[in-house]
């Protein structure tokens, strides 16, 4: 929870700042100057929330301005994106197979959530890369190393199974798939610092569990 923590505090901050501006805009004509915190200078203080557990700190607009840290990407960000990226694909394969393959009509439409879902999530992680100067991936990322990803043994089972047997293997397969992908979420919602990266995290984590109770509920 590090990297939500220092969101919300940066949050609250920006807040904070934006309130100060609009308080030192110029009094309309015919107003009585109006004495403002903050010293002789006339800017107002700003009143910046302190970590868990430290007292709030008063500083100028400058001070404030200063303290609120940057969301350049870090190696965490660029990781999650381009490993997600490898790992919603192979949700999409296993999706293509459930719509053909798949006797329950639960089944198909989890499949179907999944495709419509994580399609567009691909797309927006390769967008943020592109954006960010696209960095190469270090070493091109070993599947059996991202958490949840199916071997191609399991995928080779699944390709060949059909009806309740194809349901059954995609339900299991596609838990533990997502297992990983929430796992692989809060690793980076805690080692990131890019805050685009942490909304997609999030929204990963949210969904992903959701659809982890559906599918045990089948």
């Amino acid at each position: 929870m590090k990297r939500t923590t220092s969101v919300a505090a940066a949050a609250a901050l920006t807040a904070a700042l934006a309130l100060a501006a609009c308080e030192s805009a110029p009094p309309d004509k015919g107003d009585e100057p109006q004495a403002r915190a903050g010293g002789g200078s006339g800017a107002p203080a700003v009143v910046a929330p302190g970590k868990p557990g430290e007292p709030a700190r008063t500083l100028s607009p400058e001070e404030a301005r200063r303290a609120v840290p940057p969301d350049t990407p870090n190696s965490a960000d660029f990781t999650y994106a381009q490993m997600m990226i490898v790992h919603h694909g192979q949700a999409l394969e296993m999706s293509a197979l459930a719509a053909k393959h798949a006797v329950s009509p639960q089944v198909k439409q989890v499949a179907a959530r999944i495709a419509a879902a994580q399609g567009p999530e691909i797309g927006a992680m390769r967008g943020w890369l592109k954006n960010n100067g696209n960095p190469p991936s270090h070493g091109g990322h070993d599947h059996g190393a991202m958490p949840g990803m199916a071997t191609e043994a399991q995928l080779d089972r699944l390709r060949a199974a059909r009806g309740r047997g194809f349901d059954e293997l995609f339900l299991k397969l596609m838990i533990t798939h997502h297992q990983g992908a929430v796992t692989m979420a809060g690793e980076v919602l805690a080692e990131g610092n890019n805050i685009q990266v942490e909304e997609m995290a999030t929204d990963v984590i949210a969904q992903q569990t959701a659809e982890i109770n559906r599918m045990r509920s089948m």
